[in-house]
């Protein structure tokens, strides 16, 4: 039996959810690169790292193959690149809103007064109430 779709995306965002596999796919955005490279370029053990870069693997989210003596890691779709950037994009969306609702608290403006239907939140909550 198959799992349902958003199940399997909350999978993949689960198996996204470290820091450090972040920044090893963003390493390897740039192209397949020998493990060695990727230890020296994010300050974890060893063994963290290949612990990281297993769970990456079993997800599908990166290949690896021998190069000589070498093991290589590369994205195993040009996608994942593009959630990263989506990532990025929503990132910045959001901590701009953040920061002009700071910028708008810390001058005392009081912005426009809400009317009940958009002042709930979605948990039925009043926003802004812990401010």
């Amino acid at each position: 039996m198959s799992v349902p779709l958003y199940q399997a995306k909350a999978e993949l965002f689960r198996t996204l959810g470290h820091p450090a596999r972040i920044r090893v796919l963003e390493l390897l955005q740039d192209g397949p690169k020998p493990v060695r490279e990727l230890l020296a370029a994010i300050d974890v053990e060893a063994s963290n790292l290949s612990q990281q870069l297993a769970v990456l693997r079993r997800a599908g989210i990166v290949t690896s193959y021998r190069e000589g003596p070498l093991v290589m890691y590369s994205l195993s779709t040009p996608d994942v690149a593009d959630l990263l950037a989506a990532g990025r994009r929503i990132l910045g969306a959001v901590l701009t809103d953040r920061d002009a609702l700071l910028d708008e608290l810390r001058a005392g403006g009081t912005g426009p007064a809400p009317d009940a239907a958009t002042s709930a939140g979605s948990d039925g909550s009043r926003a802004g109430q812990s401010l």
